[in-house]
């Protein structure tokens, strides 16, 4: 028998060449010279010249792993850090964070880091996860050339000043690690701004492309786009959100030429304007979806959004909600369009919307009352359509005059007069549902910053279009313990945010209900229509089926999400009380908080259960206890029994848990008194609603398909 001897040394051999002359990638360092930071508002660079590096390109396999800095400075929070790679890749390392205290030491921002930079108290020295995602830079690039760390001051106040003393970039084998991220059972957004950074303002041009085949196949990165496909302006949004890791944009869509394209995205009426809300504040992804389909179920406008996966720059950036920015459309909030030359009755007499937020002298005016339990208090309101740039100064003097005359009526002793008084300017269904939905949230902001008003048109009689409350905004603070107010400190679901001027607020707040609540009558309405709603929408089951399909719905990105932010059971953005470490955990911990606030609400609402058969809001408007949805789970087909006051038309609609249609909406002829609607649909199983429409109010059930 022949020997394989020979053969097998020869092999081994050669193994044993290639495995010695191949480049061993060893981590390799470049240090950087420091300096003074500028203490003038301008940034101030530092560069290190990488060359020689082996290999040049970085990517998963071998990259940048690790920047490190060390700076003196007397307050961190002055301190906005970003780094500047040879293609132009710009990420944020750190922006206002550390508070009052000082320095930098030794700082390393890794993408592994123990927890995000946001959460540090200075100094800020040790490992942290930095506010931008540095595997954007190891996106295949030859990073052979210049890398600037751009430094930037933001307050110029004397001896505030500070110094970089070090910095260095470290390349290795185990580099920053992106998310290998190429398909969703979530719509999918993909933006590209050619690595230009997205500015607070103004917006810059940027492809946009949305693919949603979903529940018919899965979707992928590499799917043809099916919803849009073209170009956006996209500019950063939001206060505090935008200083979080996950920013927040607002986006116009337009047409090559940069002019406004209205279209229709994931099933949502056609408009340009839109947004991207950042769930890095939410955990459950829940909060502002609730709020918003509770305001609407009350017959409400409130902005509709989608669930959605986004990737900026070929990076992944986790979910967002895609939805509608509030704004004057028939789709929308619907008042009367008012133009520049509207100027007098009774044209100038709407529609306007206004808001209380955070102010300057240009956009809005103050009133002449002040919170009648805070007298101290100025109140600033914000014009917002007309947009404070367009609004003509007859415009301003007329909105301005209706909220004194308003105002005047609230504060009068006659205030409760329901001729004369207050009601003669309030809808009073809209002040009643905003408290409800706010007071249920618990949310602070919805009293005391994006807060909206908006005012109809008088009609053709001269009756004065009356003042509604909403739509409702910002719920990422809300459904929750937090730590900023001793009312909001307690864990069982007590006190009330209509009074969130006794905590000193950043932005005051006219304290409106603090006056109504003295009217017995609107006492009364707010309790009946409390315990109405309890009886449908706000019942906890309904509520929490809710919670459940979005939970089931996002279940699988949620996954991704968390991977990327790491932010489960760490205080970020919200100053909560409790921290859930797993996102199952989150949910609940939501229920049982909802459950808790509930059960304090119906124990300390407002009011008597006084004559409610008379809180009726609209003669003729399909009531929520009017209908219902049988059998309840279905397989085939199920019906929907309602009761008309009058004769109309019903739409009846099924949609997702992200609110897109699954089939053609079915039209009936109602007839007055009960009627019963055979519906057949063969969805795939899960949860779904069903929406009931007749005339201009309709009502949404929650509907499951089984096997």
């Amino acid at each position: 028998m022949k020997s394989n001897y020979p053969r097998t040394c020869s092999i081994v051999i050669a193994m044993l060449f290639l495995i010695f002359s191949a480049p061993v990638l060893r981590a390799q360092i470049y240090t950087g010279l420091g300096g003074p930071i500028s203490d003038s508002l301008d940034t101030t660079y530092f560069q290190i010249m990488v060359s020689n590096l082996v290999p040049p390109n970085i990517n998963g396999t071998f990259g940048l792993e690790e920047v490190m800095v060390d700076i003196t400075h007397t307050k961190d929070r002055d301190i906005d850090m970003y780094l500047e790679s040879p293609d132009g890749t710009i990420i944020e390392l750190s922006t206002d964070n550390g508070d009052l205290g000082h320095n930098y030491t030794n700082t390393r921002f890794r993408w592994d880091g123990s927890a995000p930079i946001t959460t540090g108290i200075a100094p800020l020295n040790g490992t942290w996860m930095p506010e931008g995602q540095l595997p954007q830079f190891n996106n295949g690039q030859n990073a052979n050339g210049r890398w600037r760390l751009r430094i930037y001051d933001d307050n110029n106040t004397a001896n505030n000043i500070g110094t970089l003393n070090a910095w260095h970039l470290k390349f290795s084998a185990a580099p920053a690690q992106a998310l290998n991220f190429t398909s969703s059972d979530l719509p999918i957004v993909v933006i590209n701004t050619n690595n230009v950074p997205i500015p607070d303002e103004p917006s810059i041009p940027a492809l946009m492309q949305i693919i949603d085949y979903w529940p018919a196949q899965r979707n992928h990165l590499t799917d043809v786009p099916n919803i849009y496909d073209g170009n956006v302006n996209i500019e950063e949004r939001g206060n505090f959100s935008s200083s979080l890791p996950q920013k927040p944009w607002n986006f116009e869509t337009v047409d090559t030429a940069g002019l406004e394209l209205d279209t229709s995205l994931l099933g949502m009426p056609s408009e340009h304007d839109w947004c991207l809300l950042a769930c890095y504040n939410d955990k459950s992804f829940v909060r502002n979806l609730l709020a918003s389909e509770l305001f609407r179920e009350m017959d409400h406008y409130a902005p509709r959004f989608r669930l959605c996966e986004v990737v900026l720059n070929g990076q992944y950036v986790g979910v967002y909600l895609l939805g509608e920015r509030i704004k004057r459309d028939k789709k929308r909030v619907d008042v009367a369009k008012l133009d520049s030359t509207e100027n007098v009755m009774p044209d100038i007499s709407g529609g306007y919307i206004t808001k209380i937020d955070y102010w300057d002298n240009i956009n809005s005016w103050q009133l002449n009352y002040h919170p009648i339990d805070h007298q101290n208090l100025n109140i600033h309101m914000v014009y917002y359509y007309p947009d404070p740039a367009k609004i003509t100064p007859q415009q301003q003097t007329y909105i301005q005059q209706f909220y004194n005359d308003m105002e005047t009526a609230l504060y009068s002793p006659n205030f409760a007069d329901t001729a004369t008084g207050y009601r003669k300017y309030l809808s009073i269904q809209s002040f009643l549902d905003y408290f409800i939905v706010n007071e249920l949230a618990r949310n602070v902001d919805g009293f005391k910053k994006s807060r909206f008003f908006h005012k109809e048109k008088d009609d053709s009689l001269g009756n004065i279009g009356k003042l509604k409350a909403g739509p409702v905004w910002d719920f990422d603070w809300a459904w929750n313990d937090i730590w900023d107010c001793s009312y909001f400190q307690q864990t069982d679901g007590s006190g009330w945010s209509y009074l969130i001027n006794d905590c000193g607020p950043d932005v005051n707040s006219p304290g409106y209900y603090v006056r109504l609540l003295q009217d017995t009558l609107f006492a009364n309405q707010l309790r009946c229509r409390w315990n109405d709603m309890r009886n449908y929408m706000l019942d906890t089951a309904y509520m929490f089926n809710y919670i459940d399909s979005i939970a089931t719905r996002v279940n699988e990105a949620q996954q991704r999400h968390f991977l990327l932010f790491n932010n489960l059971g760490i205080v970020t953005g919200t100053p909560e009380i409790s921290q859930a470490y797993s996102y199952a955990g989150e949910v609940d911990s939501l229920k049982q908080w909802i459950l808790r606030r509930v059960n304090w609400l119906d124990a300390n609402m407002p009011g008597n259960l006084v004559n409610c058969n008379n809180v009726g809001f609209a003669e003729n408007a399909l009531q929520p206890q009017h209908v219902s949805v049988f059998p309840n789970p279905f397989t085939s087909e199920f019906s929907v029994q309602l009761n008309l006051p009058v004769a109309q038309p019903v739409q009846v609609t099924i949609t997702d848990m992200v609110g897109k249609a699954i089939s053609e909406t079915a039209y009936f002829s109602g007839t007055k008194g009960n009627n019963t609607f055979r519906i057949a649909a063969a969805p795939a199983p899960g949860i779904y609603f069903v929406t009931v429409k007749a005339g201009t109010q309709q009502v949404t059930r929650p509907l499951v398909r089984t096997e």
